[in-house]
């Protein structure tokens, strides 16, 4: 039995004027069907929510301000997750949605529950149908065109395979209209990718995403230990089943705790430290903790508990950590060391500023 994780883009689920096509998901959900039955585990996360809203709405594209985005997501939301439902039900399977937002992949308790619940539901033999919660989301509704949301699912429920489905048939060495464009069928890293114009194709009108979101998501879940396979939706099923198809992006690390990973991919940093070069040494190489003598400014408003970059001498960021002071207490700290900061303020600021347990380097 394995556990997938499986992407489908807005532009493989609906027509060119923006509605569901009824024939492209059902084949889906046969595709994902045939897996379950299969013996494996499915996690479906699906874009469509604003496109299957635009035709209900009397809508000719994408629009561009936000409230118009959410009205279409709140229409058109109903509609993809019915449409799951019913076509699932002929196969006597179960669908749950599941709609995120970026702090349940930011925030560390939330990010648990969301894992919680994601166990809980494949326990009960649940497909799960993920989307961002395009409704009510407070800034631009882009996470990658849920590129890159796919992957830290995969990373959430220890998926064995993530397949990003597309409207291509996988990564081409040059523009894929162009015939003499050859498929790229294995990528076992960054050099694989070296003279590849990754800038293509474009978004369509109905979908936000392109090739750079796709292979944005590759490199997270390759890093943390898990395949990709990156091919057309019309090759879901053999995608699915372990047919040759589309390109496969082979593991280039391990798996990761997962708290270190969403703060590394996943986490909109609140402010920054910088350091001086004893401390980026520390970090770096000896792997330690962040003291106070080691930062000699701050940037920002944030609180205990926040992710924030760690910023070396030339402004490069070098790290990023959960801070264990707010940013308003930072400068009485800033260059004095911990057994200092105890003996004049109390035992409580012996702690680190940020602790190497809460700290992965960029």
């Amino acid at each position: 039995m394995s556990r997938l994780v499986v992407k489908v883009g807005s532009s493989s689920l609906t027509t060119a004027e923006g509605g569901l096509d009824a024939s492209r998901v059902d084949l889906l959900v046969d595709a994902v069907a045939a897996s379950r039955a299969r013996g494996d585990e499915v996690v479906l996360v699906s874009s469509g929510a604003i496109a299957a809203g635009l035709a209900p709405l009397s809508l000719a594209r994408r629009p561009r301000d936000l409230a118009t985005q959410q009205a279409a997501a709140s229409v058109g939301q109903g509609a993809l997750i019915a449409r799951y439902a019913a076509r699932f039900a002929q196969h006597g399977i179960v669908v749950g949605q599941v709609l995120l937002t970026a702090d349940d992949v930011t925030r560390r308790s939330h990010y648990r529950n969301a894992a919680q619940t994601f166990s809980r539901l494949l326990d009960l033999g649940v497909v799960p149908v993920v989307n961002e919660n395009d409704t009510v989301a407070t800034s631009e509704i882009r996470f990658g065109d849920n590129d890159r949301l796919a992957a830290l699912v995969a990373h959430l429920v220890h998926a064995d395979l993530l397949v990003l489905l597309s409207d291509v048939d996988g990564l081409y060495d040059g523009n894929p209209s162009a015939p003499e464009s050859t498929l790229v069928t294995d990528v076992h890293g960054p050099d694989d990718l070296e003279g590849i114009d990754i800038v293509r194709p474009g978004a369509s009108a109905i979908g936000t995403g392109g090739m750079v979101t796709k292979l944005e998501a590759a490199r997270i879940a390759t890093g943390a230990g898990i395949p990709v396979v990156l091919t057309a939706a019309a090759h879901a099923d053999q995608a699915l089943s372990g047919g040759l198809v589309g390109t496969r992006f082979h593991p280039t690390g391990r798996r990761r705790p997962t708290r270190l990973l969403w703060l590394a991919h996943a986490s909109d940093t609140r402010g920054s430290v910088q350091l001086d070069e004893g401390a980026v040494r520390a970090i770096t190489s000896r792997k330690a903790s962040l003291l106070p003598a080691g930062i000699t400014g701050v940037v920002g408003t944030f609180v205990a508990g926040d992710p924030i970059d760690l910023v070396g001498p030339d402004g490069t960021v070098i790290a990023r950590g959960l801070v264990n002071y707010d940013s308003s207490e930072l400068p009485d700290l800033v260059g004095r060391s911990t057994h200092e900061l105890a003996s004049s303020l109390g035992a409580d600021y012996e702690r680190e500023v940020v602790h190497r347990d809460d700290l992965i380097l960029i």
